[in-house]
């Protein structure tokens, strides 16, 4: 079954088709405002057509493609590509603007390859008990892991816990706005049409980075006229130096792909999560916490080993237990409905091949994206060349029809450009844009499991009776003890600094 699976996915026709579809992925990612999910989307019809096992192979490189390729913009433009690059800004973009923009996007590039392909292998591995654990989690334990994900805010909160925490409140307020998600009915919309379907992530995310970045860039008006570039230094890198660079950090790898693998498989959940929460972790456990966010190595590796890693932790509920654990991956079940076979608990019992040519898909996937990345690297990088005259009103564009795109409603243009006055006056204020997308994101999830909980049953001590919700509510609050007690340090040290002077 193996060999058979392994036949059809390395035949000449499969290879050329998924190199597309690689290609395709990474390019969709790169351009702010669209989604993986939406390549995965354009991509299904053009695999009606072919063989199952072919299609899904398509889909897949389609899929580990747009996971890499939302780091392009993100570390050459400090516009998240994807919602799963959103942490990888924070280190990527600074050593870009640092004068090393080859190497932040090599760097990301092999993070996402090792992180892919140590995420396929705890699939090949772990499928089976993982997706049962997941599908265990009612949604008490959710709301916890919730919870613990919003308390990464403490440690992103840059020079201000308090300006970090009204931020993240104004994620989730934003979060509020338009349809109640159990009852149906609207809810601070303010009888306003605009508001009456609420903000969509995508348009929020695209105005909090995007617009407010684009703004900030033509603020001064003298730069541009002299054609000042966007980000500046020597696209020249070592590939194989790099790689060495990312080995050499084998711990931080290694814990950033689990925690994409194993949030992955929670359904629901998604790259948009893991890497912030890779990224809290890698911060947590580095010995020089006060130089992420300047820069550093390890939090592009975090960020982009842990998103990419959600691909392969995304396949063990569908493939164990036929249950999608993102949008994207609810495609990939659609599709293979729609060649007549069955997803579920039986799948890999009746369809060996099909399963154990997915793995190999996943693997030879992320082998394409390491490759075209490699060699089309340079030509990314030119981008860092372009005059801010050119290359703000082009980015412009691509955000404004990718906001139009998600719903094509005209209404998420005029709520972009308020978004985006919104991210402008907070960046102005020095209020970190970090928290408020973490709120914006957990906040629905949150409020669906903890009402779903209470729904369900009205005992809320059922949150701290249940192991793995208390689990989860106890690393929330230690995690916010530690950044709060990181913060006090990094004050006092700052003050001690001061003293001398006076």
């Amino acid at each position: 079954m193996f060999l058979k699976g392994a036949a059809e996915v390395l035949s000449a026709s499969t290879l050329v088709y998924m190199l597309i579809g690689s290609i395709a992925g990474i390019i969709a990612a790169a351009i702010p405002g669209f989604t993986v999910t939406m390549a995965i989307v354009l991509t299904l019809p053009l695999t009606f057509t072919m063989e199952p096992l072919q299609g899904i192979a398509v889909m897949l490189s389609v899929y580990v493609g747009g996971y890499t390729g939302g780091l392009i913009s993100a570390a050459l433009l400090g516009i998240p590509g994807t919602p799963s690059s959103v942490a990888t800004t924070f280190d990527a973009f600074p050593m870009s603007r640092n004068g090393e923009p080859g190497r932040a996007l090599s760097i990301g590039v092999w993070a996402s390859f090792f992180g892919t392909m140590i995420s396929t292998a705890v699939l090949v591995v772990a499928a089976p008990p993982l997706a049962i654990f997941a599908v265990k989690l009612g949604p008490w334990e959710y709301f916890s892991l919730i919870v613990f994900a919003l308390s990464i805010v403490a440690s992103l909160v840059g020079n201000s816990l308090q300006r970090g925490l009204i931020a993240a409140l104004i994620g989730l307020a934003i979060s509020t706005i338009g349809t109640d998600p159990i009852l149906g009915r609207p809810r601070f919309d303010f009888n306003l049409e605009v508001l009456a379907a609420g903000l969509p992530f995508l348009v929020v995310l695209i105005g909090i980075f995007a617009i407010s970045q684009l703004a900030s860039e033509v603020e001064d008006a003298v730069a541009i006229r002299k054609g000042e570039k966007l980000a500046s230094g020597d696209i020249d890198f070592k590939t194989w130096q790099v790689m060495r660079e990312v080995i050499a950090r084998p711990v931080n790898l290694i814990r950033s792909s689990v925690v994409g693998v194993l949030i992955g498989a929670l359904p629901g959940a998604g790259g948009s999560i893991a890497n912030l929460v890779a990224y809290d972790q890698a911060k947590r456990a580095s010995k020089t916490p006060d130089q992420f966010g300047k820069g550093i190595t390890d939090g592009v590796v975090a960020s982009e080993s842990g998103n990419s890693a959600t691909a392969g932790g995304g396949l063990i509920p569908l493939i164990a237990l036929g249950i999608p654990g993102s949008a994207v991956d609810a495609i990939l079940m659609a599709s293979l409905m729609v060649h007549g076979i069955s997803v579920g608990p039986r799948l890999i019992m009746d369809n060996a091949d099909l399963v154990y040519g997915m793995f190999i898909a996943m693997a030879v996937s992320s082998l394409m994206m390491l490759v075209v990345c490699i060699f089309s690297m340079r030509t990314f990088l030119r981008v860092a060349e372009v005059p801010k005259w050119v290359i703000v009103p082009i980015v412009l564009v691509c955000c404004v029809v990718g906001a139009f795109a998600l719903n094509n409603r005209v209404t998420d243009l005029y709520l972009l450009g308020a978004v985006g006055l919104l991210g402008y006056a907070l960046r102005a204020l020095d209020y970190p844009l970090a928290p408020l997308v973490l709120g914006v994101i957990l906040g629905p999830i949150a409020e669906t499991n903890l009402r779903r909980a209470l729904m369900t049953d009205g005992d809320w001590t059922l949150f701290v009776t249940r192991p793995v919700s208390l689990v989860f509510l106890l690393a929330g609050i230690a995690s916010v003890a530690w950044a709060i007690r990181n913060h006090r340090k990094r004050k006092a040290g700052n003050t001690n600094e001061k003293e001398p002077l006076r």
